[in-house]
């Protein structure tokens, strides 16, 4: 999903950002120098180089953008001994490579997944996958998109998956599901910021359909939000296949996905369960901040590309991904296990993924701690600039903001004023006002009271009284008493009152 960048571009530096490290570009290099982890990317003359020891380097999972380079086999062994992956990914979006630290496998786990047709096993992990998937796009359906009737039916579909009887029966349920959840993104927005709206397609502005209609699926992803899916579910795919790998299970042989070349069958069907999780992730980012065009690249077929410092962005999830799909993949493989003959003594897979065991063993909760979301950078709405006082604006786009805000709330105060209601109350108080006026007499003024006195003492200290002070005072609307601030002189029938209030007596 990743293209290369036309425009230069300051590169970041090669430093793990939650634990991973992107490379992308041409002449890209992976070797070992002295016991050191050497990296080498970039663009052009716009390069990026790397050297990690083999304490405290930080690094878990190193991910490669294209195919335009060359990695050692030494490095390949300093990633193993570190326990750090390495995953490979095609401009594309699809998996080219994925290699993690290496694990003794059992041939009776996967003898156990070669017949799990036959034993039963099949149906139920699919079954179990599929529920659980139907739950999480349920939670975003009805939290996230506020969607209840896609939600509720989901939900009803959900209820039919214990009593489906074959994974055809399942996957039926789950493509029906599936078009319920996605009707309800169609009219999700995407805003970008607005200095880049001249130059965003008009359909990049809405999440539409999940088929792109370059490809009839999925794939060649035609606006950003579907890009982003994509290449996040590749980086899933890569997890999910490494997780099958450290348990033993070969990636390959799937449930609910059929045997296709090329495709670790498995890998997909571990990762339905996370999918709702990325697409919460995604949502949440498209629903609080804008998008900026200049990480989408647009061929001239109509695909919509992530561009490669955008994807290193998104590549950061990855850990997440691992520990998402973890507890699942040990699930499977507890599940294979208990359907095969075996010694009473013999005791359940180990947990390589999770350390659930030692953690049980230790007296510790069973799952440790989720691991933390990356999250989106918090960019100003109107030029995109990014924010770190958690505002929406930048102090320049600010201003104009607050201008086209009062602008259009003195449109709307301007067309309610004029509604036959608001008239009605006018007239109301206009004619309670001219009754008091009428009914005033000038001879119960005080004598000492006199406009000369209201000019020069009382008017000057009106300007430092709050309007609403003024306007409770005499029981006039806040407009009126900010006239009356500003020097309108108001009927003599007030000046006793604002005396009072400003503190002029006889005795002054």
């Amino acid at each position: 999903m990743a293209a290369i960048e036309t425009v230069r571009q300051l590169p970041e530096s090669l430093q793990p950002r939650h634990g991973v490290i992107t490379l992308f570009g041409y002449g890209i290099t992976v070797r070992i120098d002295r016991g050191h982890l050497i990296l080498h990317d970039g663009i052009g003359p716009a390069r990026r180089e790397a050297r990690l020891p083999r304490i405290g380097h930080g690094l878990r999972r190193l991910v490669v953008i294209g195919s335009d380079g060359c990695v050692s086999f030494a490095a390949l062994r300093w990633l193993a001994d570190q326990d750090a992956a390495f995953v490979m990914l095609e401009r594309d979006g699809s998996v080219l490579a994925t290699t993690g630290p290496v694990r003794p496998s059992d041939a009776r786990l996967r003898r156990s997944q070669g017949c799990a047709n036959q034993t039963g096993a099949a149906v139920r992990i699919s079954r179990e996958l599929i529920s659980r998937k139907l739950a999480g796009q349920e939670q975003v359906a009805r939290g996230r998109l506020r969607d209840s009737a896609s939600a509720d039916i989901i939900c009803r579909f959900r209820s039919e998956i214990p009593t489906a009887q074959t994974i055809s029966a399942v996957r039926q349920i789950e493509s029906q599901a599936a078009a319920a959840y996605w009707s309800g993104w169609r009219d999700v927005p995407i805003t970008f910021p607005r200095t880049d709206l001249a130059r965003v397609p008009e359909h990049w502005r809405t999440f539409g359909t999940r088929k792109s209609v370059l490809s009839g699926s999925p794939r060649l992803a035609t606006n950003p939000a579907n890009a982003m899916l994509n290449y996040l579910y590749a980086l899933l795919e890569s997890e999910a296949r490494l997780a099958a790998a450290a348990l033993g299970l070969d990636p390959g042989l799937g449930f609910i996905h059929v045997d296709t070349p090329a495709r670790d069958s498995l890998a997909c069907d571990l990762m339905e369960v996370v999918r709702p999780q990325v697409d919460r992730y995604v949502l949440d980012w498209i629903m609080q901040q804008p998008l900026k065009r200049e990480w989408f690249f647009e061929q001239r077929d109509g695909n919509c590309r992530l561009m490669a410092t955008f994807a290193a962005r998104l590549s950061e999830t990855a850990l997440m991904l691992a520990r998402a799909v973890a507890p699942m993949a040990e699930w499977v493989a507890r599940e294979l296990w208990s359907r095969q003959r075996k010694p009473a003594n013999d005791i359940a897979p180990p947990t390589r993924l999770t350390q659930r065991h030692k953690r049980e063993a230790k007296g510790a909760p069973s799952f440790s701690p989720p691991e933390s979301t990356p999250r989106p950078e918090t960019l100003c709405r109107g030029c995109g600039k990014p924010l770190k006082d958690g505002r929406t604006h930048c102090a320049q786009c600010a201003v104009a903001v607050a201008t086209d805000r009062l602008l259009d709330a003195a449109q709307k105060g301007r067309a309610v004023a004029h509604t036959p209601q608001a008239r009605s109350k006018q007239g109301v108080t206009q004619r309670q006002h001219r009754r008091a006026e009428a009914s005033w007499l000038p001879a119960n003024q005080p004598l000492w009271l006199t406009a000369e006195l209201y000019a020069n003492d009382i008017q000057p200290r009106l300007a430092k009284m709050s309007n609403s002070a003024i306007a409770s005072q005499i029981g006039v609307s806040r407009t009126y008493a900010a006239h009356i601030r500003q020097g309108y002189r108001p009927h003599p029938r007030h000046w006793r009152a604002l005396a009072q209030l400003v503190g002029v007596s006889a005795e002054r």
